[in-house]
């Protein structure tokens, strides 16, 4: 028996569930389609399984999320007005589209190719549309409502303009289903354009991200795994140029079409070695932190998406250049990217059931009031 009392405990439960949440979903969703482009056999089922969980992991989120605004209207708008929640918005887009994505790469083994493709279609038009609006929104209150200082520069920062990043990766994989002509061009080259959209950005923001970390010394523990995020837009980038190079052939005139050849190995393999550098450092940074006492919380999941993407980035130079050493990188990627995933799962799990991720901050302990004393002359001191 339902008790009237029952939804109003489940709308509170979700009061402090923030946008970050959706990091989940797109970490658990890359394990599955990084896994299937493998050069090295990964079974298909358990891709599939592992999708099917993103999936799962996305419905229930929306719904939640859902409440959350319905119920919770004023600790929405407040995440809205803080800097550092804010750009967590991007996560949203990125959700979706990862698990689009997936449907037409592992998850039409389970629902089927015409149910996958109009999954994907659903989620990559509402993902781009998510994404795009905050690639200008979360700036503009940076800019105009939230008070920032350089000195609070984070990683979180570039989550909002990555997410068309992921658009333009992940888009040509719709390219075959639609009409020849015009239809698969103009696709083609939107996602082009978003990939310069948002590797433009990122480039003006990612300095600000660095120079912090120089002169302003470590992040806070806490925020340590986010510098695994600068891996998303190096990753995420040189896979949607493979792709393009992929897709491009009787889709856009020859020349074009071979120059999309050409950029995927002078862009890519530049920077992912600039991801290799950022891993290192930001490994540094991580295991620092972990010595310090670095305790699990919902930044952890930066340890996957992000990994995933330079997963992708390695399987496509692979294709495209034909080394076994990028068959060895990404196969060595994935194995971390699949320990990560296994990790912050769990401890995701426990801290769901525990009721602590759920949990509203502490409140702050008053201050110690000052100590007085009383001296023999009646004075206090």
């Amino acid at each position: 028996m339902v008790t009237a009392a029952q939804p109003l405990r489940r709308a509170m439960a979700v009061r402090h569930l923030g946008p970050n949440w959706y990091a989940s979903v797109m970490g658990t969703a890359i394990v599955a389609t990084a896994g299937a482009a493998l050069p090295v056999p990964v079974p298909r089922a358990a891709c599939t399984a592992v999708w099917t969980l993103s999936l799962t992991l996305l419905v229930a989120l929306l719904a939640a999320r859902a409440l959350h605004w319905t119920h919770h209207r004023d600790q929405a708008r407040a995440h809205l007005m803080d800097p550092a929640t804010a750009p967590f918005y991007g996560c949203l887009s990125m959700a979706l589209l990862a698990v689009g994505g997936g449907a037409l790469t592992v998850g039409r083994d389970w629902i089927g190719t015409e149910a996958a493709v109009a999954l994907d279609v659903v989620l990559f038009t509402v993902g781009t549309a998510v994404g795009l609006a905050a690639a200008v929104a979360v700036p503009y209150l940076m800019a105009v409502r939230h008070r920032v200082e350089p000195g609070q520069a984070t990683p979180v920062w570039l989550l909002p303009l990555v997410a068309p990043m992921v658009s333009a990766a992940l888009g040509p994989l719709l390219v075959p289903y639609l009409p020849a002509g015009q239809a698969r061009e103009t696709l083609l080259f939107a996602c082009f354009a978003m990939f310069g959209l948002s590797l433009l950005a990122t480039l003006l923001m990612l300095p600000l991200v660095f120079a912090r970390l120089v002169t302003a010394g470590p992040l806070p523990l806490a925020l340590t795994p986010t510098l695994f995020l600068v891996l998303g837009p190096l990753g995420q980038s040189t896979t949607a140029v493979g792709n393009f190079a992929e897709y491009a052939p009787g889709v856009v005139p020859a020349p074009y079409s071979q120059g999309f050849d050409v950029l995927t190995v002078l862009y890519g393999v530049p920077v992912m070695g600039f991801a290799l550098l950022w891993l290192g450092f930001a490994t540094a940074h991580v295991v620092r932190a972990r010595r310090q006492g670095m305790r699990f919380a919902m930044t952890w999941w930066a340890f996957t998406f992000p990994v995933g993407t330079c997963v992708t980035g390695a399987e496509a130079l692979a294709r495209h250049t034909g080394l076994v050493v990028y068959e060895g990188l990404a196969v060595a990627l994935y194995a971390v990217l699949v320990a990560a995933w296994l990790v912050a799962a769990a401890q995701t799990a426990r801290g769901v059931v525990s009721g602590a991720l759920l949990a509203g901050p502490r409140p702050a302990l008053p201050a110690p009031r000052p100590v007085t004393v009383r001296t023999t002359s009646g004075a206090v001191r």
